[in-house]
């Protein structure tokens, strides 16, 4: 924290970018403070009563935000859906509600205490888990503990009422659900002391277009509601009491965003051509059907990954066959002739124990163990199932079908083999279905896929370079380890050059290859993909934009010579400051 003639400067990590000038609202402390007392065996009846009253609140509760869930869109909608799915399922689950019970029954503990108590183990289980999708489940069970202790104590939870048009929380923390309480009418941005770039409140942040800045040593030191407060979220940054020139100079900044968006969204129907006539598509990454509107509005030339996943989470069965074509064919139609890449299932043995009929995974390591085509071709029927809706909803418009975390060939002779067993049933029931089938590609997200790339290119239609992985498994590093998240560097060479033997690999087979992973939305990392040869980019839709904006500066034969002189350098440090110095001329 810096001092500057009263204006106190905060630096924190900068989750989701643009500007807000507006009065401090000071979210009270999220801490629960409770006593912790025995009950008489006589009152242990009434006491259960009390708790089961305070469950059904929470539900009640749950479901309303639930409703309120359905005016979001995009990766908002589709974080808080999961999120509160998640929190009905705890509400419900005989496990969590069974162990408070009988914490109050035979450890004759008051309410509160049973709750915060059996909470804290399971959270702890969590918290020991490797998997970072596991972890971030003991912050889950937390916040549904909280929520049930509230009730339990008449606690009224926050919810942003009476505040001053453009508004900025300041909090200990922000949970997704308490952005679904968020008026986007008043209240303009946030920042909090807790969290980090990856968290489930940043992506939120970031899919509604608020400001914010999270993990903010002393934030909320000394500061009281209505002072006033610029929060930058594009450099990480939070003035309290800012000097009348720092607001001026900010207000500026706020202009020139505007005038940014104005112009960028009459880029809406311009083809992404360099200025050397050089044609690169550009493709949104989509998870769910009412996204596919914001995708077309931005843009956006098709789908170039749809994940599948949401269709499998916080459920205790499988989807049906006719569940997956109708939502499927949702997204299709949604498309109006714009092609569609479906991944199949992407997700780990231990997301679906109950839904699989599996025992809990002993993997110590669930990220390197049973998952995507694995998990696949180990459940054939899952498999069988999903490719089914997919040919099915084929008939509605173009559509390519995209395989997670393949390692060699055979896992692709295999699917192809089933895609044609399967294809064959549906054509003696008389269902319509693509004819000739769609193309079948994989991801290359896995260092050995990478190196093995002409082999795969001779069984597979397409390649699609997921970076996110392809960074973690390569630097064996877990960004959402806040240890080591720092040694997470796309531009690492030894990564570069996976990215780069993939591409030529494919351009050798002459099949297509795009690159989905976050960096594909950086605009400052376009132009040395494009230098490496992609010219198939996936990204989130409010990203595109910005891109084609940035393609259509671009000069390709410049963008291939700076790549070039990139793959020479061994140094992560050197190839930033290579790839800065290239972009400083789009901001100068």
């Amino acid at each position: 924290m810096k001092e500057n003639q009263g204006e106190r400067i905060f630096e924190g990590l900068a989750v989701s970018p643009g500007v807000v000038i507006g009065p401090a609202y000071v979210s009270e402390a999220s801490d629960i403070q409770i006593q912790e007392y025995r009950i008489p065996t006589a009152k242990i009846p009434s006491e259960l009563i009390r708790f089961a009253e305070a469950v059904e609140r929470a539900l009640d509760q749950v479901s309303k935000l639930q409703g309120q869930a359905l005016d979001f869109h995009g990766t908002a909608a589709e974080e808080l859906g999961y999120l509160l799915d998640a929190h009905v399922q705890m509400l419900k689950s005989s496990s969590l509600i069974g162990g408070i019970k009988a914490r109050i029954q035979t450890g004759q503990k008051n309410a509160e205490a049973a709750v915060m108590a059996e909470v804290g183990q399971i959270a702890r289980k969590f918290t020991s888990i490797k998997d970072p999708y596991l972890r971030t489940k003991a912050h889950e069970v937390r916040e549904v503990g909280h929520r049930i202790v509230r009730n339990l104590s008449k606690i009224e939870t926050d919810s942003y009422s009476g505040l001053n048009e453009n508004s900025v929380i300041l909090a200990e923390e922000i949970t997704p659900a308490d952005t679904a309480m968020m008026d986007p009418a008043w209240i303009g941005g946030f920042a909090t002391v807790l969290g980090g770039p990856e968290g489930h409140t940043a992506i939120m942040a970031r899919s509604l277009g608020l400001p914010a800045v999270l993990g903010v040593p002393g934030l909320l030191a000394g500061i009281e509601s209505g002072q006033t407060i610029i929060v930058d979220g594009t450099n990480g940054l939070v003035f309290v009491n800012p000097t009348e020139a720092r607001i001026k100079d900010y207000k500026r900044r706020q202009k020139d965003i505007e005038r940014e968006v104005r112009s960028l969204a009459r880029l809406r129907d311009v083809p992404a051509v360099t200025k050397d006539d050089h044609r690169v598509a550009l493709q949104a990454n989509v998870e769910l059907p009412r996204e596919t509107g914001q995708a077309v509005a931005n843009g956006a030339e098709g789908v170039g990954l749809l994940r599948t996943e949401f269709l499998f989470m916080n459920r205790d069965e499988l989807p049906t066959e006719q569940e997956q074509y109708e939502a499927l064919a949702e997204i299709i139609d949604g498309m109006s002739g714009r092609p569609v890449t479906v991944r199949t299932l992407d997700a780990g043995g231990e997301k679906l124990v109950s839904a699989l009929g599996t025992a809990p995974s002993e993997s110590l390591n669930p990220a390197l163990g049973l998952r995507a085509i694995r998990l696949s071709l180990k459940h054939r029927d899952l498999l069988e199932t999903q490719l089914r809706a997919i040919l099915r909803a084929s008939a509605h418009g173009p559509l390519r079908i995209l395989l997670p975390m393949v390692t060699h060939p055979g896992e692709v002779r295999e699917v192809r083999r089933c895609m044609m067993e399967v294809a064959e049933e549906l054509k003696q029931r008389d269902i319509r279905i693509a004819d000739p089938l769609p193309p079948l590609g994989i991801m290359i997200e896995v260092p050995g896929a990478a190196l093995l790339a002409d082999g795969l290119a001779k069984v597979a239609d397409f390649f699609a370079i997921g970076t996110n992985d392809l960074t973690m498994y390569t630097l064996a590093i877990d960004r959402a380890e806040e240890q080591v998240a720092y040694l997470y560097n796309p531009l690492h060479p030894a990564v570069l050059k996976l990215i780069s033997l993939t591409v030529e690999a494919a351009r050798r087979a002459h099949i297509p290859v795009s690159v989905c992973g976050e960096v594909a939305g950086d605009v400052n990392f376009v132009p040395l993909l494009l230098g490496l040869g992609v010219r198939d980019l996936s990204m989130s839709s409010n990203a595109l934009p910005r891109v084609k904006n940035r393609i259509l500066q671009l000069d390709m034969a410049e963008a291939v010579r700076r790549a070039e002189t990139i793959m020479t350098q061994h140094d992560p440090g050197r190839i930033a400051m290579l790839l800065q110095d290239y972009n400083e001329r789009f901001t100068s």
